[in-house]
């Protein structure tokens, strides 16, 4: 029973070690693989997002009418609320509460984004709409994960279009997007 325990105790100083190890090299990670926007006025793209078309991932499957709500706090951070509905009769309504944060005030197209401690992943602002913030195209350093979202659930037929075409000129396969259930294409 005593190696068992010492045993366990090593393992977890272990994880906890490389667990510290990776927070800290994560946190010194500040340049984007990809070029961002360049100009970004942070307090116009807070508020609430609506998700037009997305590629398939784990973590938001089957959901629909998904959106993501940034909120300024206090300590310089970004909260995350993204939000959707599961799909089938009788579905619930999931939530998921994360942070954001801007590694290098220099690309203010790049923030990181983290829904489980310190772990944090890309957020590259691809495209935006620096004249009214009516539309963004958010992408990762991973071919993977692509979104196009809207100040609301509609989107005009050209908009949804250049994103395309940025998206595509990106090197992004697009066939792979999946519109999202209360999306609107005009």
């Amino acid at each position: 029973m005593k190696k068992i325990f010492i045993a366990i105790s090593v393992l977890i100083v272990i994880v906890t070690a490389t667990a510290f190890a990776y927070c800290q090299y994560t946190s010194t990670q500040k340049t984007p693989v990809m070029k961002t926007v360049p100009n970004v006025d942070l307090q116009r793209y807070l508020g609430t997002w609506y998700e037009i078309a997305r590629f398939p991932h784990s973590f938001e499957k089957d959901l629909q009418a998904v959106t993501a709500t940034y909120t300024m706090r206090s300590d310089g951070k970004i909260d995350v609320l993204n939000a959707g509905d599961k799909m089938h009769p009788g579905g619930k309504h999931k939530t998921a509460h994360g942070k954001a944060r801007i590694p290098d005030k220099n690309i203010p197209g790049y923030l990181q984004v983290s829904f489980f401690l310190c772990f944090y992943a890309d957020y590259y602002i691809l495209e935006l709409d620096t004249i009214d913030y009516q539309y963004s195209l958010v992408g990762s350093k991973s071919p993977n994960y692509l979104w196009i979202l809207s100040r609301t659930p509609n989107m005009s037929g050209d908009t949804y279009n250049m994103l395309i075409e940025k998206a595509k000129q990106l090197g992004y396969d697009v066939s792979r997007l999946q519109k999202v259930r209360h999306a609107s294409i005009n």
